[in-house]
C-alpha cells in the first residue's frame, strides 16, 4: 500500500492545513457594518456568543474580518473529505508590502 492509497483502511487520515493571510483594511466603517450585519441574521448565535461577537467587532477590524472566515466553504465541496475541526484568529499585524522578509509582529 502506497501512502496515498486509503482503500482497505477503516480509520481515517488526517490533514493541518496552515493558511497565512494578510489583509489590508480599506474600508474599517464598511467592514464593521457588513459584520455587525452578519452577526446580527446569524441564526446559530446565542444571546451570549452574539454579544461576545458585537464586543469583539467594535474592539478593532480584526474582529470584524474574523466573522468572514468560513472554513466550511473552503473545504466544503471538496470531494473525499470532511471537516472535523477548524480555529482561527485574526490580528492586527505590522506589514510592510515593500519588505520581502517582513516578520509578523501583533500590535498591542
Amino acid at each position: 500500500m502506497t501512502s496515498t492509497d486509503l482503500s482497505g483502511q477503516d480509520t481515517p487520515r488526517y490533514v493541518r492545513l496552515t493558511i497565512e493571510l494578510i489583509a489590508e483594511i480599506t474600508d474599517e466603517q464598511a467592514l464593521k457594518a457588513a459584520a455587525l450585519a452578519q452577526v446580527d441574521s446569524d441564526e446559530y448565535l446565542d444571546d451570549e456568543e452574539r454579544a461576545q461577537s458585537v464586543d469583539a467587532i467594535e474592539v478593532d477590524p480584526s474582529g470584524s474580518l474574523a466573522h468572514f472566515v468560513d472554513p466550511v466553504a473552503l473545504l466544503g465541496e471538496v470531494p473525499g473529505v470532511e471537516l472535523t475541526s477548524a480555529t482561527w484568529e485574526s490580528a492586527i499585524t505590522d506589514y510592510d508590502p515593500e519588505d520581502e522578509t517582513w516578520e509578523e509582529h501583533e500590535v498591542e
